[in-house]
């Protein structure tokens, strides 16, 4: 079970579970990472399983893949390449194939990276049929051309189906945040088990909140495809009920902070987690364009679906080298990094849960001292705090939400936060969803 008191460390021994596993677009490596999740959690996701040959948009469900054994043998009989020791080792989605092939005839279907020659590529051909093995470069460059090499590939594709998980935590109001991470990618940490794993530790923490404001949609899906199939099945409800969402991707190793923006950059999503990577992690963030895109952001910000959707990381998929390979193993994330990534979330989902526009009660200045909020005594520090909470009631005057008050005063938005609930618990505040006319 997640330890919401020691997120890092419980985080990181369930990574070690789940990273063996094989897991793809489809096929039951998803289920049983499924399966482990569920075990880890209070509760249960709901499970959704989608027939290969669906139509969702413009794409097609692809058929089920299950890979049973797959390795080469030198011309010594030695193993070079062995999915049992390592699955990035075949190709995902390849075709069964058995056979003897001399080097010269190997080769066209091996790949490695000679820039990082001793990290295994991870390589897959989702939608165009074909076998194919990973190696490091150090591998394919000792490999002799006297004699020829055994390869088998016991793999097999069938009408089976897409599996994808999703869960609703209501809140006070029927609106939805979305978070979202996806379960197809085979033995590595940042990209992509750090998403899920962080996921569902937010799960567990709202879980545990004795008020929510809003409700929270997770969804576990594979990535691409899955995200298309959950829009095509959900489309119409989430439209309705999203107003705020982060896909959480490669947000578990000790790097920097970072988001990539929505479409336009311009959501609520936006904007919360600007302010929190900025006013928290100021040494450590980085914003990206939309145009930089490559996870799921993509699906739910395209044109037509137009979810108010961003995304949430430490280091960007594509930025660091260990991104798709071996490389990115369990020692590349951390209990330290999961643990931040978690911050990041949490406190970016606090900001959006107070945000509201708010308008002071009385004409005029309160009289703070007799509502206990103005210090008897003075002592360093203690001005500041009284002149931040003058300057944010300045601004209560029912035009400003939270960010608002946080970007024009300078005062940090959680801090804003704390001063607001101050105010509110003395009956000094009114709240309102949207700006005053």
């Amino acid at each position: 079970m997640i330890d919401i008191n020691n997120i890092g460390e419980s985080l990181y021994e369930l990574a070690k579970v789940l990273f063996p596993i094989n897991r793809s677009i489809t096929g039951n490596g998803v289920r049983e990472t499924l399966d482990i999740i569920d075990a880890n959690l209070p509760i249960k996701f709901n499970r959704y399983e989608i027939p290969s040959g669906s139509k969702v948009f413009d794409w097609q469900v692809p058929q089920e893949w299950h890979a049973k054994e797959a390795w080469i043998k030198a011309p010594n009989g030695e193993v070079i390449a062995s999915f049992a020791e390592n699955n990035l080792h075949l190709v995902g989605y390849s075709t069964a194939f058995q056979g003897k092939l001399t080097l010269e005839e190997l080769k066209k279907h091996l790949y490695s990276l000679p820039d990082q020659p001793k990290a295994i590529p991870y390589v897959t051909s989702y939608y165009s049929k074909r076998w194919g093995f990973c190696l490091s470069h150090e591998q394919l460059s000792e490999l002799s051309d006297d004699g020829d090499y055994e390869v088998y590939i016991d793999s097999s594709h069938f009408d089976g189906h897409l599996t994808y998980a999703d869960y609703l935590l209501p809140g006070e109001s029927e609106k939805e945040i979305l978070l979202s991470s996806y379960t197809c990618h085979p033995s590595m940490a940042n990209n992509e088990l750090s998403g899920p794993l962080v996921t569902i530790a937010v799960l567990c923490w709202l879980y545990q909140q004795p008020h929510r404001k809003y409700s929270y949609r997770f969804v576990l899906t594979p990535e691409t495809i899955g995200a298309i199939s959950y829009l095509a099945h959900n489309l119409e409800h989430l439209k309705q009920k999203v107003f705020a969402g982060f896909v959480l991707t490669c947000i578990g190793d000790n790097g920097d902070y970072s988001m990539l923006e929505s479409r336009y950059g311009n959501t609520l999503s936006d904007r919360a987690a600007k302010t929190i990577l900025k006013q928290e992690f100021p040494e450590r963030y980085q914003y990206y364009s939309f145009l930089k895109r490559g996870s799921d952001e993509r699906q739910y910000c395209a044109p037509g679906i137009d979810l108010p959707i961003a995304s949430l990381m430490r280091t960007k998929y594509g930025v660091y080298p260990e991104y798709h390979t071996s490389e990115d193993n369990l020692d590349f994330i951390s209990p330290e990094g999961l643990e931040g990534g978690f911050q990041l979330v949490q406190k970016t989902i606090a900001s959006i849960e107070a945000n509201a526009y708010y308008t002071i009660n009385c004409l005029g200045e309160p009289q703070l001292g007799k509502y206990g909020l103005y210090p008897t005594t003075s002592q360093k520090g203690s001005s500041q705090i009284v002149r931040n909470l003058i300057n944010v009631i300045a601004y209560c005057d029912g035009q400003n939400d939270i960010f608002d008050i946080s970007e024009i005063t300078g005062v940090p938005v959680l801090e804003v936060i704390e001063h607001i609930s101050k105010l509110d618990a003395k009956g000094l505040v009114s709240m309102q969803s949207e700006k005053k006319s």
